[in-house]
């Protein structure tokens, strides 16, 4: 498709995106939910056909050695299906934030003024290969009040188109246009440039949702704001308090339960004082479950298996089973360690000493900080937000999972009786 096509499919799907946007800022919470309630319905009644879009999906990135930690994320399953309807139906069920009084107060001169939350308008969004995020993104918006426009990876096309249907089901049910969640009908990379440069004029934001040269891209080329995050390089902290067993399995499944999602831990710090009975067991499990470990010289002293770590592996986000661990001399190496290295993303200490925990929850600068809790919470679903567009590391507008409320921005209403300001 030449750049002339582009500009055009583009230029359309703005404008239907503006116009429905219009429609959604003023549409009862009850219509909204109909379309979820709907969408929801659908995924589930044509989960045999999602699962063969998926299937196709799956063998073309198969043919192209697409990486074991891509064909993850890519993969859907009866489960999975079950799950993003069943997100869909917890988006549903939240408070509707649209036209909440979020402050209000009266002048001295009889003014009474009020804050009211407000949808942000529309909204741009460009993911790589989770095709869930083709229903997340589309349920958050819907709720919100926003109008959206989607563009999945290539290698999620069928999968994304699947849902994408479902997803309009629910809307024609509830009687909303269907502009107001839209997915770009062509794979042709000029769409994203155009997605990012040339649609100031109807969108009023961009969220992506992928590795870290697509979210590079964005934040480049992007002539709107952008919520995201560049990368999740996060940390496990074992302090000399933790209870051993409790360290044991946090580490473990902060690294291991999905390797590839953002809030997987990348480094693992130990507190020197614990060594002798916390290191070896924490390290071998991790060996034993196929994790490879990259550590200083005292994690290598526990097991041959261990890889000298390098300076850029403390920087790294794997996606993948491999993890650093270092040895440090206590909490405040740690916080200072996650401050030179991290990502500013998600963190976790493991600890009985509740001093030291509110030292690190207090001083570490992330989005995201956990005590006695596994990184893989780092998710809009499991802080009871329905699901999320993703994480964000910006300190203005949205910090954390992006949910809802995180998509919404306000105005203020003030109410008078005819004053004017005096000269």
């Amino acid at each position: 498709m030449d750049a002339r096509h582009i500009g055009e499919l583009m230029e359309e799907l703005g404008r239907r995106a503006l116009a429905a946007a219009q429609v959604l800022a003023l549409a009862p919470s009850a219509q909204k939910d109909a379309a979820l309630a709907g969408a929801a319905a659908a995924i589930r009644a044509r989960a045999s056909a999602i699962l063969a879009a998926n299937e196709r999906d799956m063998a073309a990135a198969r043919a192209r050695h697409v990486s074991g930690p891509r064909l993850e994320r890519l993969r859907l399953d009866a489960r999975r299906v079950e799950t993003i309807a069943a997100g869909i139906d917890a988006v549903r069920m939240l408070p509707d934030p649209i036209g909440r009084v979020a402050a209000e107060w009266s002048r001295p001169n009889g003014l009474r003024i009020q804050r009211v939350i407000v949808p942000l308008g529309a909204i741009g969004i460009i993911y790589e290969s989770r095709p869930n995020v083709t229903a997340d993104a589309g349920a958050l918006c819907l709720k919100s009040g926003n109008a959206c426009i989607l563009r999945g990876g290539s290698e999620s096309e069928h999968s994304s188109r699947a849902l994408y249907e479902s997803l309009t089901s629910g809307l024609l049910v509830a009687g909303l246009p269907e502009g107001c969640i839209q997915l770009v009908p062509t794979g042709d990379r000029a769409a994203v440039g155009y997605l990012l440069a040339g649609m100031s004029e109807y969108l009023d934001v961009i969220v992506p949702r992928g590795g870290r040269s697509l979210v590079e891209r964005v934040q480049k080329e992007a002539r709107v704001p952008v919520i995201g995050h560049l990368e999740g390089n996060c940390h496990v902290y074992i302090d000399r308090d933790a209870d051993v067993r409790m360290a044991r399995t946090i580490a473990l499944n902060a690294k291991m339960r999905r390797t590839g999602i953002c809030g997987a831990a990348e480094t693992l710090l130990i507190d020197a004082a614990c060594v002798a009975t916390h290191l070896a067991p924490i390290i071998q499990d991790l060996l034993e479950a196929g994790c490879e470990v990259r550590g200083d010289a005292t994690v290598q002293g526990i097991d041959a298996r261990v890889r000298p770590a390098s300076e850029d592996d403390w920087y790294t986000e794997y996606l993948d089973a491999i993890i650093a661990a270092r040895v440090v001399p206590g909490v405040d190496a740690a916080i200072a360690h996650i401050a030179h290295y991290g990502s500013a993303h998600t963190e976790s200490i493991v600890t009985e000493n509740e001093a030291t925990a509110e030292r690190f929850l207090q001083r570490v600068d992330s989005a995201i900080v956990l005590h006695n809790a596994s990184t893989q919470f780092a998710d809009g679903g499991e802080f009871g937000m329905g699901a999320e567009i993703g994480i964000s590391t910006d300190r203005f507008h949205a910090r954390g999972p992006v949910g809802v409320e995180q998509l919404t921005s306000y105005k203020y209403v003030v109410r008078g009786t005819g004053q004017v300001r005096p000269l």
